[in-house]
């Protein structure tokens, strides 16, 4: 049967691969383990093989102090140690117990204090009539560690470990075995028999070791098993009289194994095993994993010193990782440190992260990044393109809540990243706002994965009568699997480095944000005083531009007979200037009044505007012969009076800058998913591209005032109506083809029912 997803699976199944250990009340038959209950220390439970181990009925047991059931002697040495309240002391200690007539059990006597608040007493088999003698136990330690000093070699360390674990306890098989970070796990030393299969660079799929497992390992950092076939003893009663639950048995030493796990051990041939639990950082990094083929009992002293001997080791182990992370870490924050410059003194802080010697992809080790920010997208390295990033990000903002996100294997997730794996089957994403974000790439390795059998049918699942049980594999031979769709792993110092970095972007936007703020009151007060000077200057110079007119006509009128040719002409010339810069003055009025403060918001009727514009240019209109059509108009939530100009400069535009044809001008809208698009088309002489953007800056001229006259702001004021009103203008054009306006206005209105469908025509004849 297929290994599925926990997520896909029944309750029931879930039950099966990640059973409640600590619920089970069994022991292995080798040991005799009692719950007793403080302070009187009287037995509430005890194991069901009393009676062949001490010729003691389990029933006779319960309710009775130990003190009836060992000597006075012991007692007290138990009681003097629980006193202590370190159990350490004490553990183990070794007891004796009468059995019938003068015969005696020695024992390896273990305490410990269960989850649930009771005090457990285990008894193994005393192995040994003496303990280890420390100097002995000094030498070899010393010895593993002396070796440890000659390598540097990570590797080297491990394969000593399992050495010197073998070299002790002398079990067939000894494994390091080191939790990946997906779960699974891998063989990364092994110390064997000739005969054995080698297990060395297989990897072991997660369902091997469930997660109560693994807490177990955390809780309890050694686990032996000396016998796999052993039958398990039940515990006498069940259930605690006390709780009427099941003891809690996670730390107990004689806790028998799951029937999952001993059929495990059966099908590789284990006949006994030894876990040794390696810790990092309060987590489970590793375990050392030994093997026997046939029962193989472990002293307590022994397997504390194998417990000792792993974590002297090991430690070592961690030390020379850290080192290197250290190492590492000091590299990125030298790249923290230079972004952070580089962002300071840019213009912007994109470019400090782009275009300094050590830029974005050096603090991640990625082969490509991108930064959203205001809308538009800045790349360095392999990206994939901008329309797959749109998207991209889309995903994030909907899935992603967390200062960051990384995953190596990308296209597990979203789907839609298998089209560019080359480049972004690993992600590293941190938010600056809702909608801005950096990324980090890296691209798809493609990897051979050896597994110890079938991983995808790791175990499979029986029933028996009513009852459903699951079977591990029965074949640990060479699996191999070839791993697409996944990156190299983000290193923990790396998603630590963007956080940081990210922090500091935050903080010197908003700076740069205070800056602006500060910065648009300054420009705020600027351009009230302008608009005020442009007012008031208008004003005062539409008098003497009067006087000028009205005195140079009136000196025409009045010695029109004595001038000459000459000087009639330079009087037509003086009164076509006032003209003009009346003409400037006033399209310098209607600009000042254009702004953000003056626009009356409310809901316009675009077709109202529309026709008041064409209203105004119907002289023009007529004389040139014009034809103009348009769409229906929608409502819009616009100033009504700045859409009629912007309306009438636009169609008034195109009028003017007719070709050898009648003007036929169509006004056109379309609705998009945030703005409305307008459109004016003529069929005019057209502009070249070259100055599509020029035409729309203050008194810039295509052409002279003798050709086609104007101020040159008509365009200008049709800018910053739309850019006032959140939209945005531009011209598509040809010369000889005509041109095509677009301007868009953020939506805010309806489409009026009665227009749907309809279109205007409406057609001004030459008089």
């Amino acid at each position: 049967m297929t290994d599925i997803t926990l997520e896909a699976q029944p309750s029931s199944l879930i039950s099966l691969k990640q059973p409640s250990i600590h619920r089970l009340t069994q022991i292995q038959p080798h040991g005799i383990l009692f719950v007793l209950q403080e302070p009187d220390l009287t037995v509430l439970q005890v194991s069901g093989n009393t009676n062949s181990a001490l010729q003691i009925a389990p029933s006779n047991l319960l309710g009775k102090a130990i003190d009836e059931i060992f000597d006075s002697f012991q007692v007290e040495r138990f009681r003097e140690g629980l006193a202590a309240d370190n159990l350490d002391f004490i553990n183990p200690t070794r007891v004796w117990i009468r059995k019938r007539g003068d015969d005696y059990a020695v024992f390896d006597a273990v305490f410990h204090r269960s989850a649930d608040g009771f005090l457990v007493l285990e008894l193994e088999p005393a192995l040994a009539q003496e303990n280890i003698p420390f100097l002995s136990f000094y030498h070899l330690a010393k010895a593993s560690i002396n070796q440890l000093q000659a390598t540097a070699n990570l590797q080297d360390f491990c394969q000593i470990i399992v050495q010197e674990v073998r070299k002790v306890t002398g079990f067939d098989r000894v494994m390091l075995y080191k939790f990946d970070g997906d779960g699974h796990g891998e063989v990364v030393a092994e110390e064997k028999i000739e005969e054995l299969e080698p297990y060395f660079g297989l990897h072991f799929p997660e369902s091997d070791i469930p997660q109560p497992a693994r807490k177990m390992f955390v809780s309890n950092w050694i686990r032996v098993i000396p016998d796999a076939h052993a039958e398990p003893v039940s515990l006498y009663p069940a259930h605690n009289p006390v709780t009427q639950q099941p003891t809690d048995l996670t730390l107990s030493i004689l806790r028998s194994p799951y029937a999952c796990h001993a059929e495990y051990l059966h099908n590789m041939g284990v006949g006994a095993s030894l876990t040794i639990s390696l810790m990092k950082d309060q987590k489970l990094w590793g375990l050392i994993a030994c093997h026997h083929r046939t029962p193989k009992a472990v002293s307590y002293e022994l397997r504390k010193a194998c417990e000792f001997l792993g974590r002297v080791i090991f430690a070592e182990i961690s030390t020379r990782e850290e080192a290197a992370d250290y190492h590492y870490r000091m590299h990125l924050a030298r790249v923290h440190s230079a972004l952070i410059e580089s962002m300071s003194e840019a213009e912007n802080f994109i470019d400090g992260l782009i275009q300094s010697e050590l830029n974005l992809l050096d603090l991640a080790d990625a082969k490509g990044a991108a930064i959203c920010f205001g809308g538009r997208w800045t790349t360095i390295g392999q990206t994939p393109s901008e329309e797959e990033l749109n998207y991209l990000v889309q995903w994030l903002a909907k899935n992603v809540d967390d200062e960051v996100f990384y995953t190596s294997e990308l296209p597990a997730i979203y789907s839609d990243a298998e089209r560019f794996k080359h480049v972004a089957s690993g992600l590293l994403a941190i938010p600056i706002s809702k909608r801005s974000y950096v990324l980090w790439f890296r691209p798809e390795v493609i990897q051979t994965v050896n597994w110890g059998g079938d991983p995808n049918h790791a175990y499979e699942l029986q029933e028996v009568g009513n009852e459903r049980r699951l079977c591990p594999r029965k074949s640990f031979e060479l699996w191999k699997e070839t791993v697409r769709l996944n990156s190299l792993p983000w290193k923990p110092v790396e998603i630590q480095a963007t956080l940081e970095l990210r922090k500091a972007i935050v903080n010197i936007v908003l700076r740069q944000a205070e800056e602006l703020a500060l910065l648009a009151q300054d420009l705020e007060r600027s351009n009230a005083e302008l608009k005020k000077f442009a007012y008031v200057a208008s004003h005062d110079l539409q008098e003497p531009l009067n006087q000028v007119a009205n005195y140079v006509q009136l000196l025409e009128m009045r010695y029109h007979d004595s001038l000459d040719q000459d000087a009639t002409d330079f009087i037509d010339f003086a009164v076509e200037g006032v003209s003009l810069m009346q003409t400037l003055i006033d399209d310098v009025l209607v600009y000042s009044k254009v702004d953000l403060k003056g626009i009356e918001w409310q809901l316009t009727d675009a077709e109202t505007a529309l026709n008041h514009a064409l209203s105004n240019l119907r002289g023009r209109i007529a004389e040139t012969g014009t034809q103009i059509t348009f769409d229906p108009m929608p409502q819009i939530v616009a100033d009504g009076t700045q859409l009629m100009q912007l309306f009438q400069n636009l169609i008034g535009n195109a009028i003017k800058f007719k070709g050898n044809q009648p003007p036929h001008i169509h006004i056109g809208v379309q609705r998009q998913e945030d703005a409305w698009l307008f459109s004016v088309r003529d069929n005019g002489i057209g502009i070249e591209p070259q100055f599509n953007d020029r035409i729309f800056v203050i008194f810039q001229r295509l052409h002279t005032r003798d050709e086609y006259p104007g101020s040159g702001m008509g365009l200008a004021i049709c800018k910053k109506i739309v850019e006032c009103h959140r939209g945005r203008i531009w011209v598509e054009s040809e010369i000889g083809h005509g041109a095509t306006f677009h301007f868009t206005i953020p939506v805010g209105g309806r489409d009026p029912s009665h227009a749907i469908g309809q279109k205007k025509n409406y057609l001004f004849n030459r008089r």
